[in-house]
Formats: structure tokens, C-alpha cells, sequence
């Protein structure tokens, strides 16, 4: 066992924060905004596609992908 105090959020929940409050601020120029938007779109088409989730439902998870996928690295 470690002598650190352990943090009492994941650091994956403060980078996510940093980067949608970049994104909101910054608006379209955040390096993040274009990977997130292309998710959210695909995640959209695919939804529509898809018989058993929907289109929101889609756009969601797609964005939500591109953010993981942006905060991953």
C-alpha cells in the first residue's frame, strides 16, 4: 500500500473537465472541437441507421468516444 492520500476524483474526470470547458471557451478553435464534432456526427449517422438506438442516442455516444479517445492520449 501506498503512503499517498488518495485522490478523491479520477484524473480522468479532471481532464475531461479541462477539456470541455477548453472546448466552451475556445469554441470552434480548441484542438479537441473538430475530433468531438466528427464523433458526434458519426455516432448520429450510425444511430440513425442503427433499428434499435436513435439518432440523440448515437450523437451521444459518438461525441462521448471522441472525447475518450481525446483525453486518452
Amino acid at each position: 500500500m501506498s503512503d499517498q492520500e488518495p485522490r478523491q476524483t479520477p484524473e480522468w474526470v479532471e481532464d475531461a473537465k479541462a477539456e470541455i470547458t477548453g472546448m466552451a471557451k475556445e469554441g470552434v478553435n480548441h484542438p479537441s472541437t473538430a475530433p468531438v464534432l466528427t464523433g458526434a456526427a458519426i455516432g448520429a449517422v450510425a444511430g440513425a441507421l442503427l433499428p434499435v438506438i436513435s439518432w440523440p442516442v448515437g450523437l451521444a455516444v459518438g461525441a462521448g468516444f471522441a472525447l475518450y479517445q481525446r483525453i486518452k492520449k
